[in-house]
């Protein structure tokens, strides 16, 4: 009998021989950027350059929150609350960042400016090359944003979103079977059910990861 090995989620390059795929979890130091267990990012040009690369004018406190289980393409980035001009005047010129006196006479304007607050990716979110995301944006679980994308507003779960700005194209599962699988939320079982399991998540219905959450104790009521 083959012994099982699963995959250790402390490793920065789990592909042997391929550093262009890090685990983004041992990658992040900043306190702001949070990232759950496999989630990965694929860069042939400096993966572990993500915080620096792809997440973008992380000037203030807003934080990025992305889940468990999520594909990042080559090109995705992420714009933080930083990105944004003040609109309320005539001028939308960044006079604060340059120092001396323009700092002095506007630093309240910008501070006191609405935040759009974090950015939060739920589990299991596939992005396609070259995506956007712009500040203070939520995506649910389940969720996949096409190449090119940018996304401004925030994405249901289960819902495939592409375009400029970008759009619902379509929901990959029915109301019902959506509801089904937030219950069972597999990706917060034990990674030991979750590798037992592995074809019913890759190839079953979600009735199959239902049934397998509830026979385990782990379906939300």
């Amino acid at each position: 009998m083959t012994a099982t090995v699963i995959p250790d989620p402390t490793t920065l390059h789990p592909l042997a021989g391929h550093d262009r795929v890090v685990l983004l979890r041992p990658l992040v130091t900043d306190p702001r950027i949070e990232v759950g267990e496999y989630t990965y990012f694929d860069d042939p040009d400096g993966a572990t350059r993500f915080e620096e690369r792809n997440v973008l004018y992380a000037y203030g406190p807003e934080r990025l929150v992305i889940g468990k289980y999520c594909a990042i393409a080559t090109g995705t980035r992420f714009l933080m609350a930083g990105a944004a001009h003040p609109t309320i005047g005539v001028s939308t010129f960044p006079f604060t960042m340059f120092g001396g006196s323009w700092t002095e006479q506007t630093l309240d304007i910008v501070t006191g400016l609405p935040s759009r607050g974090d950015t939060v990716v739920g589990n299991d979110v596939w992005f396609g090359f070259g995506a956007t995301v712009l500040p203070g944006v939520r995506i649910g679980d389940g969720a996949i944003i096409a190449a090119g994308a940018m996304v401004t507003t925030d994405v249901e779960p289960y819902t495939i979103v592409g375009g400029n700005p970008a759009r619902p194209i379509r929901h990959r599962f029915d109301d019902a079977d959506i509801e089904r699988l937030l219950r069972a939320a597999w990706w917060d079982w034990p990674v030991e059910l979750v590798t037992e399991h592995l074809r019913a998540i890759m190839s079953g219905t979600p009735a199959d990861i239902e049934a397998i959450a509830d026979a385990n104790g782990l379906l939300a009521s």
